[in-house]
């Protein structure tokens, strides 16, 4: 009978039914963003782009009772702002240590912060280091085209021509 047993437990199969995954209705997958935010902290740090913080008095218009106040808070927000802001940069680009966790939030953060600031006109000129970079790649190849093209037509008008001999008649 324990052998009886042995072979009804070697039939046994396990089955793990997987769910269909569902197509993605987002329009930018996470490497997308993963990119635009890559592309943004270089063109910041290159300075190919100029971000606006909101400043103190901006900040103060926001809270009227804030002019009543010795200290202004409002100074000490738009320090806040940036401060968050660089903390951000600096998990984002690896420079100060985050678990993956941590690093996919600051990512998203930074992401969510070039949409506020391009929405309220604080970003100044454009993020195109890229479109550069790809726009050059094509002119260069288009430049190798025509050169080839030139050498081909050059060729063609200065091809010594063969002189036909003309038969003499004897």
């Amino acid at each position: 009978m324990a052998q009886n047993n042995k072979n009804s437990e070697d039939k046994i199969l396990r089955v793990q039914i997987k769910k269909k995954s569902e197509p993605s209705t987002v329009l930018y997958s996470e490497e997308d963003v993963h990119s635009f935010v890559d592309e943004f902290i270089t063109s910041w740090i290159r300075g190919d782009i100029i971000i606006r913080f909101p400043t103190a008095s901006e900040l103060g218009k926001q809270n009227p009772l804030n002019i009543a106040l010795i200290k202004d808070p409002s100074v000490n927000a738009e320090l806040k702002i940036k401060e968050h802001y660089i903390d951000l940069i600096l998990i984002c680009t690896g420079v100060k240590p985050a678990p993956i966790e941590e690093q996919q939030k600051a990512i998203s953060e930074v992401f969510k912060m070039m949409l506020m600031f391009r929405s309220a006109n604080r970003i100044e000129n454009k993020n195109i280091t890229k479109d550069i970079e790809k726009r050059i790649t094509e002119l260069e190849k288009t430049q190798q085209n025509q050169i080839k093209l030139v050498e081909q037509i050059t060729a063609f008008l200065f091809k010594p021509k063969k002189i036909k001999q003309q038969k003499t008649k004897n």
